[in-house]
């Protein structure tokens, strides 16, 4: 049994789903795993972590309305140290996730056809953001 682990330092981007399928894919070739699992941690509290459609834009421009009516950015909220988006990017990271787990196959990530691991930052001004990629397996 094999335990790869590793942080993936992320370009600060502004608000939207962003792919980073890419960089998952290669940390599990430095890992050496054929079978077995990969998770990916986002390591903050106003962004989150997606499996999503990746043929459609129009997916993505859906969810990301659809966050902005559930945390509008003028409702009145007591946390605002870091600005008006700060405490709507918390909401909408606690309805989402911080963590995905997909199989590894032949050492692939056993997504599906249409699938793609997004970063989905909910913070207008942009922000660096780490991922830790733990593989497991053989």
């Amino acid at each position: 049994m094999n335990v790869h682990q590793e942080e993936i330092d992320l370009p600060a981007r502004g608000r939207g789903l962003h792919d980073v399928t890419g960089e998952i894919r290669r940390a599990i070739a430095r890992a050496g795993v054929r079978t077995g699992l990969c998770t990916v941690f986002l390591q903050h509290t106003s962004a989150s972590l997606v499996i999503q459609e990746n043929a459609d834009p129009a997916v993505q421009r859906d969810l990301q309305r659809w966050a902005e009516r559930i945390a509008p950015e003028d409702a009145e909220y007591e946390h605002d140290t870091e600005g008006p988006d700060d405490m709507p990017a918390h909401i909408r990271a606690a309805f989402t996730r911080t963590t995905e787990t997909v199989p590894v196959r032949n050492a692939e990530l056993l997504l599906g056809t249409w699938q793609a691991i997004y970063l989905w930052e909910h913070r207008r001004a942009p922000h660096r953001r780490q991922l830790i990629v733990t593989v497991v397996g053989a």
